[in-house]
């Protein structure tokens, strides 16, 4: 919504202050120069990424519109999720853990949390690295260099379509006057005309430079900045489930390592200490044993 909001001030703002400096706005509407301009663009996208990249680019500009970012309640089941499962590793052991990683999308535990299971990368993210526990030989440093390999790999895969709509915000003004030079090519053709007919094909000429620019600035490069940070919110859930499961890792007790994790949300959307004891143990019908308890109140 903000991204529509946004482009209608800024194309209102546009006409409505041309229109006030006495402007014409029909001159404007040039149809033909957005052609070439827009065209040329999307053809050398094309050029320029895989397919895969492409395709991806219409999902992150409509997430990019809808903000399409994880809010509290995900986060919550993300914990919820973690904790659910240390607890049955620390309680039950190695056997009893097994059949909810390797088969999730069939296992009752992780039915409790649709919204994790919704998204298959960050499911089999964490099955992983349970089952890197699980295996019990892994050292915590060689876990955490794992991890942020893999995270830093997942973010750059993810940014794939900021990085080369970007490139096409950057190329729009050269692309603006490519249009305008085929225009005054037009004019020139038509040198024998009145004045009047000559001058609007010089002005159509020129709104391909004001289309070009307008484009990049005003709305491929804002665009292009409101996926990446729209994409960089969609991998906080791995570094939340990073910093948990390093803390359980180093010997922390299930609720302790909750802690660790939520407090690398970002801030607009981390819940409190008690939110979180409230929504992912208490109320998920988990008490915490005694000594998960002590730990805490140690830490």
């Amino acid at each position: 919504m903000g991204v529509l909001i946004g482009l209608l001030i800024a194309v209102g703002s546009l006409i409505g202050g041309f229109a006030a400096m006495g402007g014409h706005i029909a001159v404007l509407w040039q149809p033909w120069e957005l052609v070439i301009i827009l065209g040329t663009a999307i053809g050398t996208y094309i050029i320029a990424n895989p397919m895969k990249t492409v395709a991806d680019t219409g999902t992150a500009v409509m997430e990019a519109m809808r903000n399409a970012t994880p809010s509290q309640a995900h986060y919550f089941e993300v914990l919820g999720l973690l904790y659910a499962l240390m607890r049955e590793l620390r309680n039950k052991g190695r056997a009893e853990i097994e059949q909810h990683i390797e088969t999730p999308y069939d296992s009752t535990l992780f039915a409790n949390y649709p919204s994790v299971l919704a998204d298959r990368e960050l499911t089999t993210f964490i099955c992983d690295y349970f089952r890197l526990i699980i295996v019990g030989k892994a050292q915590a440093h060689e876990v955490e260099a794992l991890l942020d390999e893999e995270i830093a790999g997942h973010l750059q895969d993810s940014l794939k379509p900021y990085y080369a709509l970007g490139t096409v915000a950057e190329a729009l003004p050269a692309l603006g006057i490519v249009a305008a030079v085929l225009g005054v090519i037009k004019a020139m053709g038509a040198i024998d005309q009145s004045p009047a007919l000559l001058g609007s094909f010089i002005g159509a000429a020129l709104v391909g430079t004001f289309a070009g620019i307008f484009c990049s600035y005003a709305m491929v490069g804002p665009i292009s900045q409101k996926i990446k940070t729209t994409r960089e919110k969609q991998a906080r859930p791995y570094i939340v489930v990073k910093q948990t499961l390093l803390a359980f890792i180093g010997g922390a007790a299930p609720q302790v390592a909750l802690e660790y994790g939520r407090k690398v949300i970002s801030a607009a959307e981390r819940p409190s200490i008690d939110e979180v004891e409230d929504k992912t143990i208490s109320g998920g019908g988990q008490r915490a044993p005694a000594n998960d308890r002590a730990q805490k109140e140690a830490a």
